[in-house]
């Protein structure tokens, strides 16, 4: 390892200048080895971290929402502790959860570092739970860092707290928590350490150095899982393998070895894939079209805005000097793209009768938003004989009103649609098994009666799992609403997740509504209805819905169980500062329990999300078991952003760190607010370049 080292060293300075570049520590997060550094990774960073350095072994995913905001949720598996009864667990090593925080306090300047402020295992058993200050300087190629820790990352106590000022019980810290419960009352208590270190970007541009100084003397581990260190300096370096995959080595405790890769992405900067199996964009006209608009064959025009702009075509009409196009748009996932490659559609076929060209975005029959596009201004900026700020400013998305005007074409679309394809689910972190999966075949279909009223459902069939391991349902204190979930997914290899029928309607100009009724999810059947109120182009919306739902048998075929109860929310949405989108719901969840959610969110301009929630309800930490409430964070990521065809589904991943009765919400199939999503002008504007795609 020294030779190694020594190797490094003397790589030849000739090399070009490298731009320093900030790597995740053990724990996920940026940072050195064991400790964490003042440093960010660049906004809609994501990466997946795995890393071992015995006994420990940690699995951990870290999201970068905003450039001052870092949340890590990880999983460490101690190899010389059992998780619990042989008979339950076999060899299965301990495994803990915990979801760590990072806030920047304060960003680099000349003269002053930069300040970060962090929370390690702020819940779960709070194993390795500890707070910090740090702050980082760069000088040239390196990077100095130096923090206070309190708990896990300061337990070799240095010194007497110094906030011990303040009163006493700053003085003692308690060791453990109840499981998932936030650890506040231990914040900033016992005897603090210093840590720090330094990092070198070489003049080789794929690699990196690290040497840091420990507060942690490995002398009070959790569950006494004490360990030998000889010496508190580390020392590891990163080599960038590729642009998303960093591989690490280092030399810990003075005496053990240290391994970990590192696959990252940033959803911000990287580029989607080429679309090359979408048809290319219709060119504009040589010559502007002089056929008379009654005499265009429009149900020609209807085919060709269906397969090139996505649009499926409800009806063609004119007003004055307008052309407007009434229909689904459920191809592109910008809707500027569709409305360009509409337009160019149109100034093919339309004489210069037409002056705008106006798309009525319609879901379900529901007329969720208009936009204009003047012809000529267009035209020219596809041309490039005006800039695209021009038609920016010109182009209009509004609410759609009825008006008179004059049908040139109607049709009645197919009103069968249908899909097949493979799913996937998982259950991590079990007592029975670390990861439980199954991959399944589906097929699923939706037959629409009228534009507005619809059956919607599914079938999936087992292809390959190791649910042979899953056999521990969870202790519970209140009703298993969602605690018997193993039985729902081992009981059959064939299941209907679900088999509904819809009605969707605009009630007013802002005012949506939807009823349903059927096997709404794999665990619950039932009625319902929701309303939403969402002005146009307000970032603002509110909306209830109110559910009566029983459950349905494991099986998930037609049959019932007994239990069942009525279930609700009134939910605001809301945009908060710096870009975060906010929901807020109040009222009964299906164990009979009232409380609130809050799912606080950032989704970046290419409709990437990355979100956390938290429900707190009026049953108590010792009814909820272990957990004590419900929380958890995701990611929404567009296939749009993955693949080479334009598609508007979503693929959507979940982090709760346990599964538990309290807090528990109905999944429905459908959500008028995803619905309604026309409705949002800044994801349009925000986007509004693709219009020329």
């Amino acid at each position: 390892m020294k030779l190694r080292f020594v190797i490094v060293a003397l790589l030849p300075y000739s090399l070009a200048h490298a731009d320093p570049r900030y790597t995740q520590s053990d724990f996920g997060g940026i940072g050195l080895l064991q400790t964490p550094t003042a440093r960010m990774a660049p906004t809609g960073e994501l990466s997946f971290n795995a890393n071992r350095t015995d006994p420990n072994s940690r699995y951990s995913f870290s999201l970068q929402p905003l450039d001052w905001l870092e949340g890590t949720f990880r999983y460490t598996s101690v190899s010389n502790r059992p998780y619990g009864p042989k008979e339950l667990s076999g060899s299965q090593s301990n495994k803990d959860k915990a979801v760590d925080f990072k806030i920047r306090l304060w960003k680099e300047s000349y003269w002053a570092p930069e300040i970060a402020l962090g929370f390690r295992d702020v819940g779960g058993t709070g194993l390795f739970s500890s707070e910090y200050f740090v702050a980082d300087k760069r000088y040239k190629d390196l990077d100095f860092s130096l923090g206070i820790a309190w708990g896990y990352l300061g337990n070799r106590g240095d010194f007497r707290n110094p906030l011990s000022v303040l009163g006493d019980n700053f003085n003692n810290r308690r060791e453990t928590t109840s499981a998932g419960d936030v650890n506040t009352n231990m914040y900033f208590k016992g005897p603090p350490s210093l840590f720090g270190g330094v990092s070198y970007q070489t003049p080789w541009a794929p690699l990196s150095l690290k040497l840091e100084y420990e507060g942690n003397d490995y002398k009070h581990e959790p569950q006494n899982n004490n360990q030998i260190q000889d010496s508190p300096i580390n020392i590891g370096a990163v080599y960038k393998l590729s642009d998303s995959v960093d591989l690490s080595v280092g030399w810990e405790r003075g005496n053990t070895a240290l391994f970990g890769i590192t696959l990252h992405t940033n959803f911000v900067s990287r580029k989607a894939p080429t679309k090359t199996f979408d048809p290319p964009a219709q060119p504009l006209p040589t010559q502007e079209p002089v056929t008379p608009l009654t005499e265009v064959d429009w149900a020609e025009v209807s085919k060709q805005l269906d397969k090139n702009a996505g649009y499926k075509v409800e009806r063609i009409s004119q007003r004055d000097s307008e052309l407007t196009v009434y229909g689904e748009q459920s191809k592109y996932f910008y809707s500027a793209k569709a409305v360009g490659r509409a337009s160019r559609i149109l100034d093919n076929n339309a004489n210069s009768d037409i002056q705008w060209f106006n798309l009525v975005n319609k879901r379900y029959n529901m007329p969720i938003e208009e936009t204009s596009v003047p012809r000529s201004t267009f035209r020219d900026v596809v041309n490039n004989e005006q800039d695209l700020v021009n038609l920016h400013r010109t182009t209009e998305v509004n609410r759609a009103t009825p008006r008179i005007e004059k049908t040139l074409f109607q049709q009645k679309p197919d009103p069968f649609t249908y899909g097949f394809g493979l799913g996937y689910q998982q259950n991590i972190g079990g007592p029975d098994g670390f990861l439980l999966y199954q991959i399944s075949a589906y097929a699923e279909g939706q037959y629409r009666f009228t534009p507005g009223t619809w059956a919607s459902g599914g079938i999936s069939a087992n292809l390959l799992n190791n649910y042979d391991k899953f056999k521990y349902d969870a202790p519970s204190g209140l009703p298993r609403v969602r605690t018997d979930v193993r039985k729902y997914v081992t009981t059959s290899d064939v299941t209907m997740p679900a088999l509904q029928l819809n009605q969707a309607r605009q009630l007013d100009q802002d005012l949506f509504g939807m009823v349903y009724g059927g096997y709404l999810e794999p665990m619950y059947a039932g009625v319902g209805g929701e309303l939403l109120y969402r002005p146009m182009g307000e970032r603002w919306s509110i909306g209830a819905d109110l559910n009566y739902v029983r459950q349905r048998d494991f099986e998930q075929d037609f049959g019932l169980r007994d239990y069942r109860t009525i279930t609700g929310h009134i939910t605001a949405y809301t945009k908060l500062p710096f870009d975060l989108d906010a929901a807020v719901s109040v009222g009964r969840y299906l164990a009979r329990d009232w409380g609130t959610t809050i799912d606080i969110s950032r989704e970046f301009s290419n409709g990437v999300k990355f979100g956390g929630w938290v429900t707190r309800t009026n049953v108590s930490s010792e009814e909820f078991g272990e957990g004590s409430f419900d929380k958890g964070i995701y990611i929404s990521i567009p296939f749009d952003e993955m693949m080479s065809v334009s598609t508007m589904s979503r693929a959507s991943i979940a982090w709760a760190p346990l599964t538990r009765d309290g807090g528990a919400m109905l999944h429905r199939q459908y959500s008028m607010h995803t619905m309604t999503d026309g409705r949002n002008r800044d994801a349009f504007y925000e986007n509004f370049g693709k219009i020329t795609e």
